[in-house]
């Protein structure tokens, strides 16, 4: 017996003394975070800007690999899957509280797939329409809307704040619009500047450019308060519709059984990234706050109850 606990303890330690190793010299080659939109968009165009400061930090590149569609479903697919090693994240917004509550029969299970390193930014979104609409404010927008049925609509993706916004706005304007599905941000605020789609309802890094430059209109925020780059507009909330207030977060994950020493590291790294200077303002700039906590997956339940929101 005395000999079996000995061989199992250096068995134990065999094994663990390479994966320690590991973990204290993380990394030691280049890193992929999925970001699972366009590019070009709110959290493409983040992640960006914190990659400098966390590769100085790590010491290896990181790559950004853009894989959109399904909502953000299919680029978390591609990270529930990949070796929890630490060389595959995920980088995702609010959406990650939304897409596991109307997605059905996905193949992996959010909550159990990932963890999360740590939450980069918050930010707004912003309703806005093509440059000729006929509404400079809510209530001009929602009697508009009410006298010509079929406003079109696009948002970053199905469970994105931009499509769960649209949905609480009908519900609590009495109003009915078309939701249009995009990859990301960037391809929605296209679309409205060429006045393919009458408005959107996305964050204010993809539409703020617009909006200075007389190319599309904004009419309100999707946040309890004014603020960030386009803190001009009213919000919601103060325009006839109080407790309005759905304000988007990005965060960093990494599959759940990453060890807890590579989690660390990447949760240093990030932190580097986000308290940098020159980062928290090019971020600013970009519309963003650096924050350090996120919405509650509760409060998206009983939005999503109310909405009725649901994949057709």
């Amino acid at each position: 017996m005395i000999v079996q606990r000995r061989s199992l303890l250096l068995a134990t330690g065999l094994l663990a003394t390479p994966i320690l190793a590991r973990a204290q010299d993380f990394p030691v080659r280049p890193m992929r975070v999925v970001v699972p939109y366009a590019p070009g968009g709110q959290s493409d165009t983040v992640m960006r800007l914190l990659i400098p400061r966390m590769a100085e930090f790590l010491g290896q590149n990181i790559i950004v690999e853009n894989r959109s569609g399904g909502g953000g479903t299919i680029g978390a697919g591609i990270v529930a899957n990949a070796p929890a090693d630490g060389y595959t994240l995920f980088f995702e917004s609010f959406a990650f509280a939304v897409a596991p509550l109307i997605h059905r029969g996905l193949p992996f299970d959010y909550e159990a797939a990932f963890v999360p390193i740590g939450q980069a930014v918050a930010l707004p979104y912003v309703l806005v329409t093509k440059r000729d609409y006929p509404a400079r404010n809510v209530a001009e927008f929602i009697a508009s809307v009410k006298a010509q049925p079929g406003f079109t609509y696009g948002t970053p993706g199905i469970g994105t704040i931009g499509h769960l916004a649209g949905a609480l706005l009908e519900l609590r304007a009495g109003i009915k619009m078309e939701h249009v599905a995009y990859r990301g941000g960037a391809e929605s605020a296209r679309d409205v500047a060429a006045g393919n789609t009458d408005g959107a309802i996305g964050t204010a890094n993809s539409f703020a450019p617009l909006i200075q430059s007389d190319r599309a209109r904004g009419i309100a925020l999707t946040s309890g308060e004014r603020r960030g780059s386009l803190s001009h507009l009213p919000t919601l909330a103060e325009s006839g519709f109080p407790g309005f207030d759905l304000t988007s977060w990005n965060g960093l994950f990494a599959p759940t059984a990453t060890p807890g020493p590579i989690r660390a590291r990447l949760e240093a790294a990030l932190r580097h990234a986000t308290t940098d200077e020159p980062t928290r303002q090019r971020l600013a700039a970009s519309g963003n706050d650096v924050v350090t906590d996120r919405k509650d997956r509760e409060l998206v339940r009983q939005l999503i109850r109310e909405t009725g929101l649901k994949i057709e």
